[in-house]
């Protein structure tokens, strides 16, 4: 009896390691473009969440998670983005997509890539309102919030602030117009004004037409809805060299630490919004981000969505016993919301072996993560947002909304 139990068990163990796998995840962002100074954060709390899975030795009957880079280039190449995504599923293989970033590029993958491979993709920045109502056969989620709440919270700011007029200039592609519209709509429905809505390009040199056509419309403000390494960079610089405006509305493709690097002592007293949360696992994925094996500032934009995206789809395969997107893709809301009587076991960074391993028992858990998701609608974040001012260089939080 006992050696048969002996080989009972031994068949058990290899039929455990026959299953076992190593499951590639897209990281799908944009290494080189616009907002590049903030991928290498949100690429290595990606990692950092697979990293999770990896060791705990629990994830899909000990199966691996690696993360295989596409670098999406924020739409700056829409057909090199494209192709890129192609890669990721044609010839690695991969079983789920964290991405893309901007919203162009995320909305030409999602239709032409994503959706007819069945791909899932769960993007952690890319915010057009216009992806909300996206045909998507229940393939794609974000975890960022929607511009069209970052417009009413960058209108509630303006009028606590005393504005009575902004003008408004914007990227010229899907997250530009989006943001901007969101941003003039809300204002306007505060009693703002609008005195310019206007669109600028990317990789120009100089910027100083556009500056003089704002100028001359006026305005208490310049809300700036572009990108920080890109043309919202160049507009700013240009409005301060010929003293078209000297304080600044910045939403959340203006944050970064190479901004105020770029602009200096000048940017100081210009503020705004971007999207971050002040959940309890916000705290702890900073603090981890910092011993990483490649450390990160989990404080840096869409970091903390990122590293959320990738543990979504890691437990959302658990749930599901699947790596298949077709299987998996229906357990994403029900990990990141947990039941609706609150009973799921709560899960925040550095918890996904915890997490893993209750899933395994048939325990229900509700994934908070870092950015203290919970995803509404379609799959998108309700999202919390951090208003800032900038000071000494710096952006200095004000309050959380």
């Amino acid at each position: 009896m006992k050696k048969l139990l002996l080989a009972t068990v031994a068949s058990a163990a290899l039929a455990g390691a026959a299953t076992a796998e190593e499951v590639k995840l897209g990281i799908f962002i944009g290494f080189t473009g616009p907002i590049e100074s903030l991928t290498g954060h949100m690429a290595a709390a990606a990692d950092l969440a697979m990293k999770e899975a990896s060791d705990s030795g629990k994830f899909m009957d000990g199966s691996t998670v690696v993360g295989v880079r596409a670098d999406s280039t924020c739409a700056i190449d829409t057909a090199a983005g494209t192709a890129a995504a192609e890669r990721l599923i044609t010839a690695e293989g991969i079983k789920g997509m964290i991405g893309g970033d901007c919203s162009g590029i995320t909305g030409a993958v999602l239709q032409n890539v994503a959706r007819p491979n069945g791909m899932v993709m769960i993007s952690p920045s890319a915010t057009s309102p216009a992806l909300t109502s996206a045909e998507d056969d229940g393939l794609f989620f974000r975890t960022a919030p929607s511009d069209a709440r970052e417009g009413e919270v960058m209108a509630d700011i303006l009028v606590e602030k005393g504005i009575k007029s902004i003008a408004l200039t914007y990227t010229n592609n899907d997250y530009g117009k989006g943001l901007a519209e969101a941003i003039a709509s809300a204002f306007q429905a505060k009693g703002g004004t609008i005195t310019i809505n206007a669109a600028h390009e990317d990789g120009k040199a100089d910027y100083s037409a556009e500056v003089a056509a704002l100028a001359s419309a006026g305005g208490d403000l310049l809300v700036v809805a572009g990108y920080l390494d890109q043309g919202g960079k160049g507009i700013i610089q240009a409005s301060l060299d010929s003293g078209a405006f000297s304080v600044f509305g910045l939403p959340g493709g203006m944050v970064g630490d190479t901004l105020p690097a770029a602009i200096g002592p000048a940017l100081d007293g210009s503020y705004g919004q971007v999207a971050q949360s002040d959940s309890a696992g916000a705290a702890i994925l900073t603090e981890m981000g910092k011993t990483a094996p490649v450390p990160f500032d989990a404080t840096s934009p869409y970091t903390m969505e990122s590293y959320d995206a990738a543990a979504l789809i890691i437990l959302a395969m658990q749930a599901a016993g699947s790596t298949d997107p077709q299987v998996y893709k229906d357990k994403i809301l029900e990990i990141a919301n947990g039941p609706a009587d609150g009973s799921g076991t709560k899960i925040l960074p550095g918890e996904i072996g915890k997490a893993l391993e209750l899933i395994a028992a048939g325990t229900a858990i509700d994934y908070d993560g870092a950015s203290g998701v919970t995803l509404i609608g379609p799959g998108e974040s309700a999202g919390r947002y951090k208003q800032f001012e900038v000071k000494s260089g710096v952006y200095e939080t004000v309050q959380f909304r």
